[in-house]
């Protein structure tokens, strides 16, 4: 027995059509055109008349939609688009647009997995749905093969507002973990000058040479850095003047999660 799956609002189906039709990084009209005859989806592009192929896949989705009062082929057209094997030689487009797709059919309660396959979730109801905002940072961070210290704050309730409090807990972690590590118990640039003076106490190489000192003192630099930077803004200013994207958000996580891996072979000499 076939079961009928929900239909899609029309702005959710213009979406996924914006997406899988895009001009630079879309499928092609042929591709486009070979899919909805896989999906057994009448192909509403009209011989000799110019109409930009998102819009043509658009129609072709709708129309089907609106005949078979359910969205089953809709969800097979995007099954074929994104089949994994179409992807073996640029994984990185296929998580691109796998993860702009599912940003919409979450408003519909579907995801489509690594495999290829789609799975029931809770309905997104909003814009500003976090989780999918937590889902899509975690999924980002472990495509640049994040520290797993990182990982743990990629979290729904701490996207509530903007990504600043994931940055902000990640880089609390950070420090945390250097307390840890080393036994001291202060804050801030006290404790980095602490841990990591000229008579530190843990080192992150063989701290012999003069270039390993002084790779050494620029990671403490690198620490003290990180600790301003996340120190005055919560302390002197408003949280909603201190906004950050999820592109600044990746990029300083990925500065937090370099000084993790070096901390994974840290030493500790006294």
């Amino acid at each position: 027995m076939v079961i009928l799956r929900k239909c899609f609002p029309v702005n959710v189906i213009e979406m996924i059509a914006n997406i899988l039709g895009d001009t630079d990084k879309g499928l092609t009209g042929s591709e486009i055109h070979r899919l909805l005859l896989q999906a057994s989806i009448e192909d509403k592009t009209q011989e000799g008349v110019m109409v930009a192929k998102r819009k043509n896949l658009f129609n072709s989705l709708a129309s089907d939609q609106n005949k078979n009062k359910c969205s089953n082929n809709i969800l097979r057209f995007i099954g074929y688009a994104l089949a994994p094997s179409r992807y073996i030689k640029n994984e990185e487009e296929f998580e691109r647009i796998r993860s702009e797709v599912n940003q919409q059919l979450a408003f519909v309660g579907y995801e489509l997995t690594e495999s290829g396959k789609f799975r029931e979730i809770a309905v997104a109801s909003t814009i500003s749905d976090v989780q999918i905002k937590a889902n899509n940072l975690k999924q980002e961070v472990e495509q640049r093969k994040g520290h797993s210290e990182i990982i743990k704050y990629c979290k729904a309730e701490l996207l509530v507002n903007n990504y600043f409090h994931a940055v902000l807990e990640a880089n609390k972690g950070l420090f945390q973990r250097i307390r840890d590590l080393s036994g001291i118990k202060t804050d801030g640039n006290k404790l980095i000058e602490e841990v990591f003076s000229k008579n530190p106490i843990l080192i992150i190489n063989n701290f012999q040479t003069s270039s390993e000192k002084n790779e050494h003192e620029g990671f403490c630099s690198l620490l003290k850095g990180l600790c301003c930077m996340f120190r005055n803004p919560t302390t002197h200013e408003p949280k909603v003047d201190w906004e950050i994207s999820e592109q600044d958000a990746l990029e300083i996580l990925g500065i937090i999660s370099y000084c993790h891996r070096r901390l994974d072979n840290y030493q500790k000499i006294r």
